[in-house]
């Protein structure tokens, strides 16, 4: 049977009493500002926030219109402040990026600092030739550690690119140092079938990691102990829960979630990935999503012949932090307001990490 208009999922937050207003008045200053401005809106945004994105997508695609938009001179950016820091250090000496809120950050960027890294890379170099040891860091992280693999010949990676970093890597080098998400590399040296042996999660908080001598000499993926609480809300039982409240309902998950969660899934990818997802499905389809609430619930409301279902409600509260209000206050005010500023030597590094990922993944 088809979806009806009634499986439109309600809005899973409180919706600004003036949005209508303030989305009116950003369509105004946009006309005004022209091709002077464009704004980037990641998937995680608020509904009414996604619907004035310029363009819209996940990080990896964000960094990519950020590396390669054409006229516009300022960029605002809808999402959290390690995609605002990656998008200031891909954009070129004339162009500027904004931040609507500065407080907007990312907990499981903080999982992995600058010191603990040297550290942690200080110590495996006393097991291993570090030369052949591929720094991998991913997208969620702060700009020092994505300067850090660029200085080291490493790279970024996005959840809809780690397939092709780890191929990058393995190409260059013997093992791989992935932070700050074990699950995402877990998830991937799994589908890239490296042995459970060859995989170890290296704790920052113990000598050596945690490990043996011999486990570090063995291993081929080092995992930074670090996650997306967003992701890891999800559980197995859960999966069950709705499958037996809806049958015949298909289960599409984030590769942060936990692996015995990708493991039962029936499809696993990144944000635009799930989003192709939905987009494909057929009139009276029915989906249960594992990843931020706001974007499931704008696939509902764009899809509402589908029964489109989180498996629970799961909301990142940084990219809640930015409303319709926050962009419009950017907006009218953009001749005063701070630019985002990143350090000359850290762009420099970061930068080439950032490269090389857009060159390894198209």
């Amino acid at each position: 049977m088809a979806g009806t208009l009634d499986q439109v999922m309600p809005s899973p937050i409180r919706i600004e009493e003036d949005e209508q207003e303030n989305i009116a008045r950003i369509k105004e200053l946009k006309a005004r500002y022209g091709e002077r401005v464009i704004v980037l809106a990641h998937h995680y945004q608020r509904l009414g926030v996604h619907a004035c994105g310029d363009v819209t997508g996940d990080s990896y695609a964000l960094c990519k219109a950020a590396a390669n938009t054409g006229k516009a001179r300022d960029i605002i950016f809808c999402g959290v402040r390690f995609m605002v820091t990656s998008a200031a250090t891909l954009c070129r000496d004339d162009q500027q990026v904004f931040h609507p809120d500065r407080n907007a950050g990312c907990p499981m960027a903080d999982m992995a600092n600058l010191p603990q890294v040297l550290r942690s890379w200080l110590e495996l170099g006393e097991f291993v030739d570090t030369r052949q040891v591929i720094p991998v860091v991913y997208m969620n992280s702060d700009l020092d550690l994505k300067s850090f693999c660029g200085e080291r010949n490493g790279i970024v990676c996005t959840s809809s690119n780690a397939r092709k970093v780890f191929d990058w890597s393995f190409a260059r080098g013997k093992k791989i140092f992935f932070f700050p998400d074990e699950h995402l590399g877990r998830n991937t040296a799994n589908a890239y079938g490296i042995p459970r042996d060859e995989i170890i999660l290296w704790d920052p908080a113990q000598v050596n990691g945690g490990h043996s001598a011999q486990a570090i000499e063995k291993a081929r993926v080092i995992l930074w102990k670090g996650y997306c609480h967003v992701h890891t809300r999800y559980t197995v039982d859960m999966v069950h829960e709705v499958r037996a409240r809806h049958p015949g309902i298909k289960i599409v998950v984030h590769p942060e979630c936990t692996e015995d969660v990708v493991k039962i899934a029936d499809a696993v990818g990144s944000t635009n990935f799930i989003q192709e997802y939905v987009r494909k499905m057929k009139p009276g389809d029915k989906v249960a999503i594992g990843t931020e609430v706001n974007m499931i619930h704008r696939m509902s409301v764009q899809n509402p012949d589908k029964l489109v279902i989180p498996i629970v409600r799961s909301l990142c509260p940084n990219m809640f932090k930015i409303s319709t209000r926050d962009l419009r206050d950017c907006l009218e005010q953009l001749d005063t307001w701070e630019p985002v500023k990143v350090d000359p030597r850290e762009k420099h590094f970061a930068k080439l990490a950032l490269d090389n990922m857009l060159a390894c993944a198209g």
